[in-house]
């Protein structure tokens, strides 16, 4: 049995590894940028944090959105339909457009929100300019994703892997002239921060789209498109996928947010430290994240070609690859949950020393929880590839929402209070929510493809 889903996995790898390797060049770039972030400071840090966490709300229905493009242009690839293929793309890119400018809005009228929140004043105060930076970068981020979703439905992986890989060293260079004043420029702190996140994602865009104009399969889509003559028929059907989608990465994002939010109630270290979990967390769940787009696009794939029982193989061995890379991922956090957190503070910072070695201590302990959700994590991020392949998306909507909110928060809200378990408490919500997103999409997935089967079988 296991020899039947392994063979798949090199051609699996092929596809996911510069998927991997982008998403976890940005993650880096993330990490990087707290690492120097976390030098000025605990309450630098916890506002990164909190500006991160309006940002990322937005960013997730973005990108939630533009995952649409990527199984229409796979199933068109597959039934070599070139004018499918580029209204797929054409209608995606000018929706991700006007998304992204609407979101960007968002993000601005939410800013308020941050004085009833409760969180420390100090924390706001260093957040707000911050915010209205990476606010801007927003909007190239989703124009990158679309280009980037098309370039995953063709297969060619490639392209947004180098473009990322560019673009976050970039990010990496101008941050720490910006953050430390190097260079002749000055001391920007995390605003630097923000300006240099900003430029890399413009740089992102130029990059992906040079790639795919000179790529000979690419090249066609993406050239001489007429953005503003559309089809209501093809923008329905993006809507109509690329909305519960949308969701879906929301209500994913959204429970995580909900925790830096509630770390904030505790405090600024409490909030640093949820800071420093989400970070390396993020980290391994590119891995997650890159096979799920593998999943989406073999699953399109095989859904356009009718073959189900192959859609169903091919979908196994991909979720097995995330088991074995979680478990991985689990012994590295058990086993180094005291030294991952101290690389991002100065604990010979006099000033801060109590305070560093508190946020400290509170991240190790979270990444005990970590690492316990690191499978259930990596499987139901690939499983909800596997059914964006399918084209379901509605129910995994639901779903995911009843997982999150109805029984991950809650548990959340009530053990993450200080007479309860703290921030040990909110991750151990994370850890419930997960799990139950997990069996659920599983179960989702395992109903649609028996059934396709069986259908495929009596006709």
């Amino acid at each position: 049995m296991l020899s039947h889903l392994s063979k798949e996995f090199r051609y699996n790898w092929k596809l996911s590894a510069p998927v991997i390797m982008g998403m976890l060049g940005h993650t880096f770039v993330g990490l990087v940028d707290n690492i120097m972030v976390g030098q000025l400071g605990s309450a630098e840090l916890a506002a990164v944090s909190l500006g991160n966490s309006f940002f990322f709300v937005a960013m997730s229905l973005g990108i939630g959105f533009s995952t649409a493009i990527t199984p229409l242009v796979a199933e068109a690839d597959s039934e070599n339909n070139f004018k499918k293929g580029k209204s797929a793309f054409k209608h995606g890119l000018f929706l991700c457009i006007v998304l992204s400018l609407l979101l960007f809005g968002m993000i601005l009228l939410a800013k308020p929100l941050m004085y009833l929140m409760e969180q420390p004043e100090e924390v706001v105060l260093l957040t707000m300019p911050y915010l209205d930076i990476i606010a801007i970068s927003l909007i190239p981020l989703i124009i990158f994703q679309g280009f980037k979703q098309f370039s995953d439905g063709l297969s060619l992986t490639k392209h947004a892997m180098y473009a990322t890989i560019v673009g976050n060293l970039i990010n990496i260079g101008l941050n720490y002239i910006l953050i430390f004043g190097k260079l002749g420029f000055p001391k920007m702190g995390i605003v630097g921060a923000g300006v240099g996140t900003l430029v890399s994602r413009l740089a992102m865009i130029a990059i992906i789209w040079t790639l795919l104009k000179n790529d000979k399969k690419a090249s066609a889509f993406v050239t001489h498109i007429r953005l503003f003559i559309l089809d209501s028929t093809m923008l329905k059907k993006i809507i109509n996928l690329g909305l519960p989608s949308a969701m879906q990465m929301f209500f994913e994002v959204a429970i995580f947010t909900s925790a830096i939010w509630l770390s904030g109630l505790l405090g600024k270290n409490a909030q640093a430290a949820n800071q420093i979990a989400l970070n390396l967390s993020s980290m391994t769940f590119m891995i997650a994240m890159g096979l799920s787009v593998t999943a989406m696009i073999r699953v399109g794939n095989q859904k356009g070609l009718r073959n189900y029982e192959e859609l169903q193989r091919i979908a196994k061995s991909i979720f097995l690859m995330g088991i074995m890379f979680a478990s991985v991922f689990a012994l590295l956090f058990l086993i180094f949950h005291d030294i991952f957190p101290a690389l991002y503070l100065d604990l010979d910072d006099v000033n801060n020393y109590s305070d560093n070695q508190e946020v400290v201590s509170i991240a190790s302990k979270l990444l005990l929880v970590a690492a316990l959700f690191q499978i259930s994590d990596s499987a139901q991020v690939i499983f909800l590839g596997a059914l964006r392949g399918l084209q379901d998306v509605k129910i995994p909507t639901v779903l995911t929402f009843i997982a999150y909110w109805m029984i991950g928060f809650p548990t959340s809200y009530f053990l993450g209070k200080e007479s309860a378990y703290g921030s040990t408490g909110i991750w151990i919500g994370l850890l419930v929510g997960l799990a139950s997103a997990s069996i659920f999409l599983y179960l989702r997935f395992i109903y649609l493809t028996n059934r396709l089967i069986q259908a495929h079988k009596t006709n």
